[in-house]
């Protein structure tokens, strides 16, 4: 379960707790602030009872009759026994023009929430129907409220540390891309000076031509480091030959049981893109599928085009990527293979999403059957 566990499952969880605490100290609340509306309620009802008692005279009535009108609170309602009503309190009459749709409407509401208390006046049995006072009213909704401001709250915060963890991870990016392209360029410029000495001496021009290749791959490497972190100039170029050159090189490189093809029925497919940036991204994904098979297999690149958007899915029949761990690959640092930083993927969602304005993410992936990543250019 560690891997489904982090600082923000902490948060929600200390989140849910205080709210489930205040849930239930409010409902005690309210339920202690309903029973004694309750209580007061009968109290009012044994007053009218009793001014309306033949030994009214014997009581002391302005007592009685102040403490039924001390009631400003809890609305009441009172019906004879065909429904008739003879009075109400509490109740607000002024908006509406049918007063006693209104109080119709109102008896309906406080039956469901409370038995109403039955009395007799002296003229005949009576029916009281009493709702919640304000103040009841608010005490059953405020945890609600208090949730809503809570989650509100937890979003904020959630979207504030997201967009720090993301500043901080680009400032790695950018910091270690440059840094990696000032530190190959030295090598470099003394590995071609080599090369140019072999071609002087008659060294095998095809050693020498493939390891010229090689050294053009690597000031390629370079160049695209030190494009990260700068917008590129994003030009047309035609899809189909930039995927296929990929394809040839990555083939010549891989296990000789591995097959690298492309799959389209378009003879070209105009697109903006940076060149170095995209061809990166796809070498990425080759790699990734060819560390994912033994040493043998299929890697299929497939393209779809279409008036709004050009689809590119990478498939493998590698050992594909387990669920849990599909929503992470993305991540900075986060890596399958016992060697390597974890930064390859992370870097070609980036130019992707970022630099050309279109998604990366993992389409499918099935353990043991294999993995397809799909590209999505948008026009």
């Amino acid at each position: 379960m560690r891997q489904y566990i982090n600082w923000k499952t902490y948060l929600i969880v200390i989140a849910m707790a205080i709210v489930s605490a205040s849930l239930y100290y409010t409902s005690i609340l309210a339920g202690k602030l309903a029973g004694e509306e309750k209580k007061k309620v009968q109290q009012v009802v044994e007053g009218i009872k009793a001014l309306n008692s033949p030994n009214a005279g014997g009581q002391d009535v302005s007592f009685i009759s102040s403490f039924i009108e001390e009631n400003t609170t809890i609305p009441l309602i009172i019906t004879d026994e065909q429904g008739r009503i003879n009075s109400f309190r509490n109740i607000d009459t002024s908006r509406t023009r049918d007063v006693q749709l209104l109080l119709q409407e109102k008896i309906k509401e406080y039956r469901n929430k409370h038995t109403p208390i039955v009395s007799d006046f002296g003229i005949g049995r009576n029916y009281v129907y009493y709702g919640d006072s304000y103040l009841l009213t608010q005490l059953r909704y405020f945890p609600y409220f208090q949730l809503a401001i809570i989650c509100l709250f937890l979003l904020v915060v959630l979207i504030a540390l997201s967009s720090a963890h993301r500043s901080i991870q680009n400032q790695v990016w950018v910091g270690l891309s440059k840094e990696t392209a000032h530190q190959l360029g030295t090598p470099l410029s003394s590995i071609q000076a080599w090369m140019e000495l072999l071609k002087e001496h008659d060294v095998n021009a095809e050693a020498v031509e493939e390891m010229q290749k090689d050294l053009d791959r690597l000031k390629l490497v370079a160049d695209r480091f030190s494009k990260v972190g700068s917008a590129p100039q994003l030009e047309e170029e035609d899809l189909v030959i930039r995927l296929q050159s990929m394809v040839d090189y990555m083939q010549k490189r891989s296990p000789k049981k591995v097959a690298i093809s492309m799959h389209t029925n378009e003879q070209e497919i105009p697109v903006y893109i940076s060149g170095p940036l995209f061809d990166w991204v796809i070498e990425n994904l080759i790699r990734n599928a060819l560390d994912a098979m033994a040493g043998k297999g299929n890697i299929d690149i497939k393209v779809t085009n279409s008036p709004q958007q050009v689809v590119i899915d990478v498939c493998d029949n590698g050992k594909g990527i387990a669920r849990h761990q599909v929503k992470k690959i993305f991540n900075p640092g986060f890596t399958t293979k016992k060697r390597g930083w974890g930064l390859g993927l992370s870097l070609s969602k980036r130019i992707i999403e970022k630099y050309h304005h279109g998604s990366l993410f993992v389409k499918s992936s099935e353990v043991g059957k294999g993995t397809t990543f799909r590209i999505i250019l948008r026009r």
